[in-house]
C-alpha cells in the first residue's frame, strides 16, 4: 500500500501541535542521521508518537517502534540504512510485532520502493507526513502491511509546532522551522526533490512559537529552513529594494525576500530572547536589508553561516548557483561591515565534475580572501535525480581526497587563528549544557555554551553547573584545537534557598493559621 508524490495531504490544520493525547501506550526509539533539519523533525517526531501515548526508550531491544530518520544529502545514504536495519535483523525475527520506519529524505526519495529492497521494514514516511506517523504506527501494530506515505503538502502546507510538556523542558536553544522546501535548484542537491518546492510558515505562527519557547525558558532560537533568507509572508512590509543588490544580480536576479522583517519583527515582539541565529541563507538572497538588520539588531548572533560551494565562476555556473565569485564577496564584506567582528563560515564542495586544478586553487583563494572562521567541506557524490549527474564523475577518487585534505589544512590555520586572537579578551557566553566529555553530567561542574559569534567556550567552576541557561561574562584564557576556555569575571550566584516542607499531619487533625 502507498501514497506518493506531489497533492494534498488529508484536511488538517495548516499548522499542527502534537495531536490529542490516547490511550494507547507503545515504546519507541528515533534515532537521527544527518543535518539540523532533521534533528529538528526528530524532535517533532517525538512530540506527536508522546501524544499519542508513546513512550521514548534509549534502546531497540525495549521498543515497539524503531524510526529511522534519514539524510540523503551524501552518498551511500541507503547504504547507511541498510546497515542499520541489517542490525535489528534478529529482534525482529524474534520479535515480528517489532515495527521498523523510515522517515526523512530516503524515505522521500525512495517511497515504496524501500520497501521492497530493504527487508523487515514497515513503514516508509515523507518528511510532509510527520502528523500521520502515529495513527500510521497504530495501523502497524495492528497487523496492517508494510505501507508509504510519502505526499507533498504543496496544496496546504503543515508545520508541526511545539508546545510545552512537564516531561520535555524547553531547550536551552530552540530550533524553529520558517520553511520547507527549496527552489534554488542547484546541479549538485537532491533537497528540491526530497523536501518539495519553497513553502514557507506563516510569520505569525513563528512568533507565537518563539514566544513559546522563551516563556518556557528558552534563551535562543535558530531559525530553520533550507533558504532561510528566500522567506515571504504578505503580512510583512513589502521587500526592500536595493541598488547595489540590482547591480550584482544583473544576470540573475534574486527574489523578493521578507527575512530582514521578519527578524525585525522576532526582535520587536519577543524582547526576552537572547540571541536569534538562522541557518542556512543563500548567498542570492543576502541583501542590504539583511546587513541592516545586523547592523540594528542586537540581538542577532554575530555570525552567519553563508554556504559558498565554490571559488571558481567556471563550476559555480555548473553548480547553477546564480551568483559569481565577485557577487559572493560583495555581499559576504557588507555582512561583515555592518556589525563589527561578525564572522562568516561556509560549506564547500570539492571534486564537482570538471573542476581543475586552478578551479581548485580559486576555492582556496577565496576562503582566505574571506576568512572564514570554519567550513565543512565534502567530496561531490552524485546523488540521484540531479542535474549533475549529466556531468558525469570526472575528478578521480583521490584527487577528491587531497584536494578536501588541503582545504582542511587551510580550513584549520584560519579557524585557529581565529581562535586564537580571543585569548584575553572578554566575551558573553550563553551557557547550553555540560560540556561533551563530561557526557550530560552537571555535578561535574564544566559547561559549555557560545559566545554570539559561535565559538565554543568551557567554562569550568564551582557549582558551574547551575549557569545552564544564563549569558555569563567571561575572559578567554585557552584556545583549544575547536573551541576556547574560559573563566568567569564575576562569582557565581548562590544557589536558591531550599523550600521549606511543611510538617506531615496526622490524618484529621485541622490547621490552625495564625491570627495577625
Amino acid at each position: 500500500m502507498a501514497s506518493i508524490g506531489y497533492g494534498p495531504a488529508p484536511p488538517v490544520s495548516p499548522t499542527l501541535a502534537a495531536p490529542p493525547a490516547t490511550t494507547a501506550t507503545f515504546r519507541y526509539l528515533v534515532q537521527t542521521f544527518g543535518c539540523q533539519m532533521n534533528a529538528h523533525d526528530s524532535d517533532r517526531m517525538g512530540g506527536v508518537l508522546r501524544a499519542a501515548g508513546g513512550v521514548a526508550v534509549e534502546c531497540a531491544d525495549d521498543a515497539d517502534l524503531v524510526v529511522f530518520n534519514t539524510c540523503s544529502v551524501r552518498e551511500k545514504a541507503e547504504q547507511k540504512l541498510r546497515s542499520e536495519v541489517g542490525k535489528l535483523a534478529p529482534l525482529k525475527r524474534a520479535r515480528p510485532d517489532l515495527v521498523i520506519a523510515v522517515a526523512g529524505c530516503v524515505a522521500q526519495q525512495e517511497g515504496e520502493a524501500l520497501l521492497a529492497r530493504i527487508r523487515h521494514i514497515d513503514l516508509v514516511v515523507g518528511p510532509d507526513n510527520v502528523a500521520e506517523l502515529p495513527a500510521l504506527v497504530m495501523e502497524q501494530l495492528g497487523g496492517a502491511p508494510p505501507t508509504a506515505r510519502t505526499v507533498f503538502d504543496t496544496a496546504a502546507p503543515r508545520f508541526l509546532a511545539w508546545a510545552p510538556a512537564e516531561s520535555a523542558p524547553a531547550p536551552v536553544a530552540a530550533l524553529v522551522t520558517t520553511m520547507k522546501g527549496c527552489d534554488e535548484r542547484c546541479s549538485f542537491c537532491i533537497v528540491p526533490y526530497t523536501r518539495g518546492p519553497e513553502r514557507y510558515r506563516p510569520a505569525r505562527e513563528i512568533l507565537d512559537e518563539i514566544r513559546r519557547f522563551v516563556d518556557a525558558g528558552s534563551r535562543e532560537v535558530l531559525l530553520l529552513g533550507q533558504t532561510v533568507d528566500s522567506f515571504r509572508d504578505d503580512a510583512l512590509p513589502p521587500p526592500e529594494e536595493d541598488a547595489l543588490d540590482r547591480e550584482m544580480s544583473r544576470e540573475a536576479p534574486a527574489d523578493a525576500t521578507q527575512f530582514p522583517h521578519l527578524l525585525r519583527a522576532i526582535a520587536r515582539e519577543v524582547p526576552g530572547l537572547a540571541r536569534l541565529r538562522y541557518t542556512s541563507p543563500h548567498p542570492r538572497h543576502a541583501s542590504a536589508s539583511l546587513a541592516r538588520a545586523h547592523a540594528e539588531l542586537d540581538v542577532l548572533a554575530r555570525h552567519v553561516h553563508l554556504p559558498v560551494q565554490s571559488g571558481s565562476d567556471r563550476v559555480l555556473r555548473r553548480m547553477i548557483r546564480r551568483y559569481t565569485r565577485a557577487e559572493y564577496v560583495a555581499r559576504a564584506e557588507r555582512l561583515k561591515r555592518a556589525r563589527s567582528g561578525l564572522t562568516l563560515s561556509t560549506d564547500i564542495i570539492v571534486g564537482f565534475p570538471g573542476e581543475t586544478e586552478d578551479d581548485f586553487a580559486q576555492t582556496l583563494s577565496l576562503v582566505r580572501e574571506i576568512g572564514f572562521v570554519s567550513l565543512f567541506g565534502f567530496k561531490y557524490s552524485p546523488r540521484p535525480q540531479t542535474p549533475a549527474l549529466r556531468l558525469g564523475d570526472d575528478v578521480p577518487e583521490a584527487t577528491k581526497a587531497e584536494r578536501l585534505a588541503r582545504l582542511f589544512e587551510v580550513a584549520e590555520e584560519l579557524g585557529a587563528a581565529n581562535l586564537q586572537g580571543l585569548v584575553g579578551t572578554k566575551q558573553e557566553v550563553l551557557v547550553e549544557g555540560a560540556s561533551k566529555s563530561e557526557k550530560g553530567d552537571l555535578s561535574r561542574d564544566r559547561v559549555q555554551g557560545r559566545t554570539a559569534r559561535s565559538e565554543i567556550v568551557h567554562i569550568a567552576a564551582p557549582g558551574a553547573g547551575r549557569l545552564v541557561g544564563q549569558v555569563v561574562g567571561v575572559e578567554i584564557v585557552q584556545a583549544h584545537r575547536h573551541s576556547l576556555a574560559g573563566q568567569l569575571t564575576s562569582p557565581l550566584p548562590a544557589p536558591p534557598l531550599p523550600v521549606p516542607v511543611p510538617a506531615r499531619r496526622p490524618d484529621g487533625e485541622a490547621r490552625r493559621l495564625p491570627v495577625w
